[in-house]
């Protein structure tokens, strides 16, 4: 016969470090603040898209810019914010997804208070993305 005592307990605890390593710091050039990439597929001729991880401060945020073939981001970490042109900024937080249908422009990056970190991925075989201009502080801070 096997007891089993009523007093055993067992306390879980949530991971709270990263699944995926931070990745380069990517150069200042399609966004603002600091943001660090790090790949997690790259597209072959098996699996054409491609999947990357990519980590934000607070503060920093992406270009203006489209996916030919569009673009899906899963939300791991923080808050955000996701905006396509002619329409309201979105805020977004970790476990949303959001897809970016292909040739539409538009921006995402971190809030003014907290990082945000996202896995992104996009079929490799429609193209390159496009960057455009900068995301505006009165753009990154309307309401």
């Amino acid at each position: 016969m096997i007891l089993i005592s009523a007093a055993l307990s067992i306390n879980a605890v949530a991971q709270t470090s990263p699944i995926f390593p931070k990745g380069e710091k990517s150069p200042n050039v399609n966004h603002v603040g600091n943001v660090w990439l790090s790949e997690l597929n790259a597209p072959d001729s098996v699996f054409s898209y491609g999947t990357a991880v990519a980590i934000f401060d607070p503060g920093a945020r992406l270009n203006w810019h489209s996916h030919p073939g569009g673009q899906i981001l899963i939300f791991t970490d923080g808050v955000g914010y996701y905006q396509e042109k002619g329409k309201a900024k979105q805020t977004v937080r970790k476990g949303e997804v959001i897809k970016c249908l292909p040739g539409i422009e538009h921006w995402h990056g971190a809030t003014p208070d907290s990082g945000v970190t996202y896995i992104a991925t996009s079929p490799a075989q429609k193209g390159k993305t496009i960057w455009l201009q900068k995301v505006t502080d009165a753009e990154y801070n309307s309401k």
